[in-house]
């Protein structure tokens, strides 16, 4: 029987929101002197090149530990960005706080996301058009945030152009106007300045770009910056960073029930299973939990993005609806954008009753993306060109009674709807840090909680920032080799190519040379999949440092191989199984499982391999 720790004796609150759940939970109140770092002690060990996470075991065993006499304040069920987001937050106010996910971290919505990190520029044109206030404070807030995120995660994150055709001299000028307001009210926090470029100059930018497109010619693009991130390390990386800062994090845990007081009146606990133990055990503790984004979501709308990774793209088509559509039945704005990596993302608004633990990309959806890439472009994009496709579900806050999509707010919404359980919908990536720091002012305000501090996170720096510049690579290339076996057995030396080496950098930032040490000394320097930068390396460093705990945990989240190209991350997974064997001293049946889990997760992927689907114009 797997693993299960019985939490009780709350006195507080559970959150939940965008593909997560919250629960936060309190007890008596203490006095601040008696705990709660500095933010000096915070940013220390944070940034300190020799600091570890505590283990996996190590951080069951203080969740274990945790009993009525000595509770935890907040446990966080889910452990997506607002989840980790809120651990981090919680740890850094001194608070004893504890955090499950039932599977990895960034498992569901955070990183199925579009990887952008966005003041919203629809947004601001509903704010214009509607004389909406509220939608303008959206766009302001967002703003402020993204410029946040990006400064506290620059390796993980970056500015990133997007480029919008015109094919009439009135878009020329309704696009440049309105992207230059974009610029306006970003104001310091601005990346870089849109512009507009004449045709000729945008298809010197962008060689495939079409010089004919809606039966008109291109007059030309304006291309405008906003962020992008790689979604899932910086989900990781607040896990490890709250870790760090205090906080008892443990994924594939499972929250089986709520406990409630003697009156049935009030959340005082939960009852918790570790998926990856056979062992059984029971304890008390002051936490509670809170049921997850598939209760929650099912009374709300959801925004599904399809996304498609391609070998012919060196852009992005985002589509974008406000009105309900089917699975058959799609919008008719269109903005291409240009993606460092290669991806095409497709949002449409679509009603589920129910939410299943993976929405599949549906065939006629995917058929639709690469019909409508075909209007932008002067090549076709085929289906074997397709390295890889999925979708997700983003959560919105939304009016039962409404009639329509409009009413969604793309703001977030914290609110206790019952004695010891406070909930959080609606939001984005983008916001994530201060949607964390309103559910825990809930969660402190529902328990009576006394922090030692107050939110310290706007300038909090993640795991890997602290003094990463852009040309840290080029350290990394001059000071290691990556010993590899060939294969007869032999160890012998390679380059530390530019590629791998930025590769490195950007993936853990000032921790990269911890993974180029294993590559050297280890003899892991060869390459997973050919094609890719991504190193054996990083399966060892990520089991031991970043609570990787199975195979999918590293194609999906470490490395990202599954979400870039499937077919990349099937061949690699065989030497995969094989590291994170020797790390975690699995045996043969547990190999086998896990070859199989991983097998079928990358069968929800559609792939040129996988992706039975009918011709479509794109052919």
């Amino acid at each position: 029987m797997a693993a299960s720790i019985r939490l009780r004796r709350l006195g507080a609150v559970a959150a939940v929101a965008g593909g997560a759940c919250f629960t936060f939970l309190g007890n008596p109140p203490m006095a601040s002197s008696d705990r709660g770092p500095t933010m000096t002690a915070i940013k220390q060990k944070i940034s300190d090149p020799l600091t570890a996470v505590p283990s996996r075991e190590v951080q069951e065993s203080a969740l274990i530990k945790s009993s009525a006499a000595n509770p935890l304040d907040v446990l966080v069920v889910g452990g997506g960005a607002t989840g980790c987001g809120v651990a981090l937050d919680a740890a850094t106010r001194g608070l004893r706080i504890g955090l499950v996910e039932r599977e990895d971290f960034s498992s569901g919505t955070s990183s199925r996301s579009t990887k952008l990190i966005h003041g919203g520029v629809r947004y601001l044109e509903k704010a214009v058009f509607n004389l909406d206030y509220g939608q303008l404070k959206l766009v302001f807030h967002a703003l402020e945030e993204r410029k946040q995120v990006i400064d506290n995660a620059p390796h993980l994150c970056n500015a990133l152009p997007c480029m919008t055709p015109c094919f009439s001299w009135f878009e020329v000028i309704y696009y440049w106007m309105g992207l230059k307001m974009y610029d306006l009210v970003a104001g310091r926090r601005l990346l870089h300045l849109s512009r507009y470029y004449s045709a000729q100059e945008s298809v010197g930018l962008f060689p495939t770009l079409t010089r004919k497109g809606k039966d008109q010619s291109l007059k030309g693009t304006v291309v405008y910056y906003d962020g992008q991130m790689n979604d899932s390390r910086l989900n990781v990386a607040l896990a490890c960073t709250a870790a760090l800062a205090g906080a008892t994090v443990l994924n594939h845990a499972e929250v089986i029930s709520f406990l409630r007081d003697e009156g049935g009146e009030r959340i005082i606990g939960a009852r918790i299973r570790n998926t990856l133990s056979v062992a059984h055990y029971s304890l008390s503790s002051a936490s509670a939990n809170c049921p997850g984004d598939r209760c929650v979501v099912r009374s709300y709308s959801t925004c599904c993005l399809s996304h498609v990774s391609s070998r012919s793209l060196g852009w992005a088509i985002f589509k974008a609806t406000s009105t309900p559509v089917s699975g058959e039945t799609f919008p008719e704005e269109d903005l291409i954008c240009p993606s460092s990596g290669s991806m095409l993302c497709f949002l449409i608004t679509i009603l589920l009753a129910d939410i299943p633990n993976m929405v599949l990309l549906m065939p006629k959806l995917f058929e639709f993306i690469l019909d409508a890439i075909s209007d932008y472009l002067n090549i076709k994009v085929r289906r074997v060109d397709v390295l890889s496709a999925w979708s997700g579900i983003r959560p919105l806050a939304m009016d039962p009674k409404a009639k329509n999509t409009e009413s969604i707010s793309r703001d977030h919404v914290v609110y206790e709807d019952f004695p010891g359980l406070v909930t959080i919908t609606g939001g984005k990536w983008t916001t994530y840090r201060s949607m964390a720091e309103d559910a825990v002012d809930a969660a402190i305000k529902s328990g009576k909680l006394s922090p030692a501090n107050k939110c310290l996170t706007y300038d909090l720096q993640l795991v890997g920032a602290d003094g990463w510049d852009p040309a840290s690579f080029t350290a990394l290339a001059q000071q290691y080799v990556r010993m590899k076996r060939s294969h007869g057995g032999k160890v012998v030396p390679g380059v530390m190519d530019t590629a791998v080496a930025k590769h490195l950098s950007h993936a853990y930032g000032t921790f990269a040379e911890r993974v180029a040490a294993i590559a050297q000394n280890e003899n892991l320097g060869k390459r997973l999949a050919h094609g890719y930068p991504i190193l054996e390396a990083e399966v060892a460093y990520c089991a031991r440092h970043e609570y990787c705990e199975s195979v999918v945990d590293f194609i999906a989240r470490r490395s990202r191989l599954a979400f870039l190209d499937t077919d990349a991350a099937r061949r690699a997974v065989p030497r995969v199984i094989e590291i994170l064997a020797a790390e975690h001293k699995w045996d043969k049946s547990r190999q086998k499982q896990e070859m199989q889990n991983a097998q079928e997760f990358l069968e929800t992927f559609k792939s040129s391999r996988n992706a039975q689907f009918h011709d479509g114009k794109h052919n």
